[in-house]
């Protein structure tokens, strides 16, 4: 009755009270010391359940080769130069090379996104102020090195197949009831801990269609983010550069999943994933392996997360 009576009040004064918003998002079940998020949920038993799922030996790699032109937003750049070589130096005649990357780092290709990285106005996870913790030096608080290694159960969710199509039009919200129907077709569920990857197809426009690949994208809605709430996952990743919808339904609402997951409820998310791969050889249950860069003060990572059979 409290919760229709808050719902009956929000709508009242002009908010609506989208799904999984709760006025009690803080502090979170881990504490308010708390800077992990649903990396707690990753138990040694976990470990040994991920270390289960390998009888093949095969190595699948989730990230994309970082290279000047990859699909980038607005003021993002990545670019790598090798200054000189260096020597020769002793009567071995021994030369090298260095490198110097320039861009943002955590936040282009491949990435991981903290939970410094996306708030509620103001409010990120745990009740983090934006303006007691987000210094121009770094992050002081939920910075990418509080993580830790993440080893864990890999579920991919095949949501182009089960549709039965190669790539998912832009713009497409998956439901709860897709999840659920692919999950059904593959014979599996999601569990506490796991990592959850979603298939859409729009990986294959990667590097091939830049533009098309930035214009839109299709991706779970706030019904399937909930639905992996519930499910108490470590982490919720894909082969798009948002894994939500973009844009969302609700022209009002930009990136309410991200909050959902992230600040509310210390999910992470990874975003621009090589799943075709795995759903090529539909490996669909897998041991999930990845440690972010620790990068102090960090709103991300960048990486190439393994899948192992």
């Amino acid at each position: 009755m409290r919760h229709i009576i808050l719902a009956l009040l929000l709508v009242a004064g002009g908010t609506t009270l989208i799904v999984g918003q709760s006025a009690n998002w803080y502090p979170s079940r881990w504490g308010a010391a708390d800077q992990r998020g649903a990396a707690n949920r990753i138990t040694p038993a976990k470990v040994l359940e991920a270390k289960n799922l390998i009888s093949k030996g095969t190595v699948y790699q989730l990230g994309h080769v970082y290279e000047t032109g990859m699909p980038m937003f607005g003021t993002r750049h990545f670019s790598l130069r090798i200054p000189q070589a260096f020597g020769p130096q002793g009567t071995n005649k021994t030369i090298y090379h260095d490198e110097l990357v320039s861009g943002e780092i955590g936040q282009v290709g491949t990435q991981f996104d903290g939970l410094g990285h996306i708030g509620v106005d103001d409010t990120f996870y745990n009740g983090h102020k934006r303006q007691d913790f987000a210094k121009a030096e770094g992050l002081t608080k939920l910075g990418i090195e509080n993580v830790g290694a993440l080893v864990t159960r890999g579920v991919l969710i095949d949501v182009a197949a089960y549709k039965n199509v190669p790539r998912l039009q832009g713009g497409y919200e998956i439901s709860a009831a897709d999840l659920q129907g692919a999950l059904k077709r593959q014979g599996l569920e999601v569990r506490p801990g796991d990592v959850v990857l979603v298939n859409t197809g729009w990986g294959s426009l990667w590097m091939k269609d830049n533009a098309a690949f930035t214009r839109n994208a299709p991706g779970i809605g706030l019904g399937a983010g909930q639905y992996l709430v519930d499910r108490q996952v470590t982490m919720v990743g894909g082969d798009t550069w948002s894994v939500e919808v973009v844009p969302n339904p609700d022209a009002k609402l930009a990136f309410p999943v991200h909050q959902l997951l992230i600040p509310k409820n210390g999910i992470y998310i990874f975003e621009n994933l090589v799943t075709e791969d795995l759903a090529r050889d539909r490996a669909y249950e897998f041991a999930f392996m990845f440690a972010p860069l620790r990068l102090k003060g960090a709103t991300g990572s960048p990486g190439n997360p393994l899948a192992i059979r």
